[in-house]
């Protein structure tokens, strides 16, 4: 026994060794909530309170299951195989594969992963003659589970116009060809069990008589159908033993209710709050910033993390020129770790959004370092760029069978593997292309018209113009904006804008022959290769890049969190939505959380959007990180020296400031240099809108005005005689 609680702290110990209760357990990050759960299910069963069978323990992924089997088996002398632990969908399939007839189900039954539930809704858009392109498949795949995970058959979906009502109709066929099929989905699984426990009485009674101990992991992640399942279960009597962290939810876009944590505490009456605030993984300055930022958020159930471990290193901060300066930056100071002895598999590149990884990527590309994105593709990898890609490659060479097929039915023009293999038949026979051999005729006819189209609307263009009218023409950014949630492809593609103008300023205009610019060709060959070279295998020692998203429940020895930005993080969605900024701040609380020894955060005072450069304001959460914790790598300089013109350069630093000689900057049109004493660039103040920097200028005199970027407050004109400006 003295085994099994040695090396608790008093908080651990206390919630390991509760009396048989519900409780709700405050697990703050790297405070060893896996080992309570664990321990309180050894606990339970070597004293005697629970036999192995008579608990049901549920995490969120398969991993975090395995290691806590792996664990009890380490610490009690007992067979796991039997136990019911694991996820919500691993023992609500359990469940219905021993209650199948009185689910209604095939004793056989299949599960559809998410790419199969998607073949499924297209083959029923096609059995039903419905408009894809009006109905896009994957949206109305969202629209299914998103009904089946907030406990909703079609009958009980309310509809108040044609196309829900006409999707509520779609649903309702989907559940029929399933139930003819005998498959299900995910979501599925979870709301056939919810049912199943919920009108058979026999069942429910056998279940909530067994299961007296329900351990939950993760608790603050689940969604309304999840928690009600729970319920369900609970309901015999059996004690719930809740662990999560309100400030680590995440996930509302899939459906994840933070709300869930204060209404079982509410619900059950929970006497027993145990706050698990001893963080063994950070240093204390990185705590205390962590702390700072999260204390903003309102509604919390509340905790404040601290470590034994020493203040250690300061965070550090750098304020880039631009996104390819921060990018250099990162990469010079990778190298610095490494060469200290840092692995670089300790390494982690943090960022909001999946687009942002392109800039850096391609730092580290450049500079022949090793990298992975986690729980994500590569930039040129990416569906959207590659479908983006191989329409330019057709476009400089409409030879390219490869490409051809790639997009000859994307986005959908109605051309089907049938039509397809004739066309392919037909090309081999003549030996000429496919898109040559298309012109005869049908539908693909029309496709190779479209790249004909293309080829012509793109001469003369620059190779960032040629992008974005492959984009708009070929139909791939209105498909995206179809998507529910089509904003990160749309991103992605934004950004393949970006990289295009960045190659151009990086490589000149190629010369070659023919009619289109050599530049088109070169930066095809760039990506291929950028995409092919540097990949690191599973053993090889290499930086981990990743979104914010995929980072949770990760640590790492140093940690950078790039892009902090208005707009960016927090996202500029988040202004709009109801509690958006509070998940964007527990967002950036999870990445702070990240690192054990070193941190570094750092924005950019441009960054390139649409292919246009975007003046940015620091993130909000600069000023929630006290002062004394920072340590800014960037000298401070006069924040007026410098301005934008053709041609010229600038800065305009907020706390800091680029110290050495700023890149240059091309602006497209001419704009002034100086309206009434203030420069494009500079920073300012307003007694209204706060703290802004001037993005254009227009007019001299009394019509004098300037475009400000307030941020928070949105980007506003102001006459200067009227406005109250001051420099900032």
């Amino acid at each position: 026994m003295s085994n099994l609680l040695g090396g608790l702290n008093p908080p651990q110990l206390a919630a390991v060794t509760l009396p048989p209760q519900h409780a709700l357990v405050l697990a703050g990050a790297g405070s060893g909530k896996t080992r309570v759960l664990t321990t309180r299910i050894a606990w339970l069963i070597q004293t005697g309170q629970a036999a192995p069978h008579g608990i049901l323990a549920v995490t969120f992924t398969n991993k975090a299951a395995k290691e806590m089997l792996a664990r009890l088996t380490a610490m009690l002398p007992i067979n796991t195989r039997g136990m019911w632990i694991g996820t919500f969908h691993g023992l609500c399939n359990r469940l219905l594969r021993a209650h199948h007839r009185d689910a209604g189900l095939p004793q056989l039954f299949q599960i559809l992963d998410s790419a199969d539930q998607l073949a499924a809704v297209k083959r029923l858009l096609k059995t039903l003659n419905v408009d894809d392109e009006k109905f896009p498949p994957r949206d109305l795949a969202n629209f299914i589970n998103g009904q089946k995970e907030a406990g909703l058959r079609p009958d009980a979906v309310e509809a108040w116009d044609e196309y829900t009502r006409k999707r509520v109709e779609l649903y309702r066929e989907y559940e029929a060809q399933c139930q003819r099929e005998g498959v299900v989905d995910f979501a599925e699984l979870l709301l056939r069990s919810y049912e199943l426990l919920q009108r058979n009485e026999p069942i429910r009674h056998h279940y909530q008589g067994r299961f007296r101990h329900i351990l939950v992991d993760e608790f603050q992640d689940t969604n309304v159908l999840q928690y009600c399942w729970l319920k369900l279960l609970a309901g015999g009597g059996a004690h719930l033993f809740c662990v999560g962290d309100d400030d680590q939810s995440i996930y509302a876009f899939r459906g994840a209710e933070v709300g869930n944590m204060r209404d079982f505490e509410r619900e059950f009456r929970v006497d027993n709050v145990i706050r698990l605030e001893q963080n063994y993984r950070s240093h204390g300055n990185i705590l205390d910033a962590a702390n700072a930022i999260i204390k903003n958020n309102a509604a919390r159930l509340g905790k404040n993390l601290w470590t034994d471990a020493g203040e250690g290193e300061p965070i550090r901060v750098y304020e880039a020129f631009n996104d390819t300066e921060e990018a250099r930056w990162i990469v010079e100071e990778v190298k610095s770790l490494s060469l200290d002895g840092m692995a670089r598999r300790e390494i982690a590149l943090l960022y909001r959004s999946n687009a942002q990884s392109r800039v850096l990527e391609h730092a580290l590309f450049s500079a022949g370092l090793p990298y992975r994105v986690y729980g994500g593709l590569r930039f040129f990898e990416r569906q959207e760029v590659k479908h983006a890609l191989a329409y330019l490659r057709l476009i400089a060479n409409s030879d390219d069978d490869g490409a051809f097929l790639r997009v000859v039915n994307f986005p959908a023009r109605g051309i089907g593997a049938r039509s397809i293999e004739q066309l392919q038949d037909a090309a081999k026979a003549t030996k000429v292309s496919l898109c040559e051999t298309a012109k005869g005729g049908g539908k693909a006819a029309v496709f190779a018209e479209l790249v004909g189209k293309l080829k012509a609307a793109c001469e003369g263009l620059t190779l960032p113009e040629t992008v974005e009218q492959v984009l708009e023409l070929s139909g791939l950014r209105v498909h995206y904006q179809n998507e529910k949630e089509g904003q990160d492809r749309l991103a992605n593609l934004d950004e393949l804008v970006n990289a295009a103008a960045n190659f151009v300023a990086e490589e000149g205009n190629v010369d070659a022959e023919g009619e289109l610019s050599g530049d088109l060709a070169a930066f095809l060959s760039h990506a291929s290769l950028e995409a092919g070279e540097h990949q690191a295998g599973e053993g090889d020692d290499a930086l981990q890049l990743m979104t914010v998203h995929s980072a949770k429940g990760l640590e790492f020895d140093a940690v950078f969190i790039s892009g902090l930005e208005e707009g960016l993080f927090p996202h500029e969605n988040s202004v709009r939505e109801d509690k958006g900024l509070e998940e964007e701040r527990r967002l950036m609380y999870v990445a702070v959380t990240r690192a054990r020894q070193r941190l570094y955060i750092s924005h950019a005072q441009t960054r390139m959007l649409h292919g246009q450069t975007r003046y940015n304001l620091p993130s909000r959460f600069f000023d929630e990180i006290p002062e004394e914790l920072l340590k800014w790598l960037t000298p401070r300089i006069n924040r007026t020296q410098a301005a934008v013109s053709p041609g010229l350069t600038f800065s305009s630093p907020r706390r800091g400031g680029w110290g050495g000689p700023a890149p240059a900057v091309s602006v497209s049109r001419t704009i002034a240099k100086e309206t009434g004493g203030f420069r494009i660039g500079q920073n300012v103040a307003h007694a209204k809108f706060g703290q802004g920097v001037i993005v254009n200028a227009e007019g001299a005199g009394s019509d004098a005005r300037v475009q400000v970027n307030f941020g928070r407050e949105g980007v506003k004109w102001l006459a200067l005689s009227v406005a109250k400006l001051t420099a900032a």
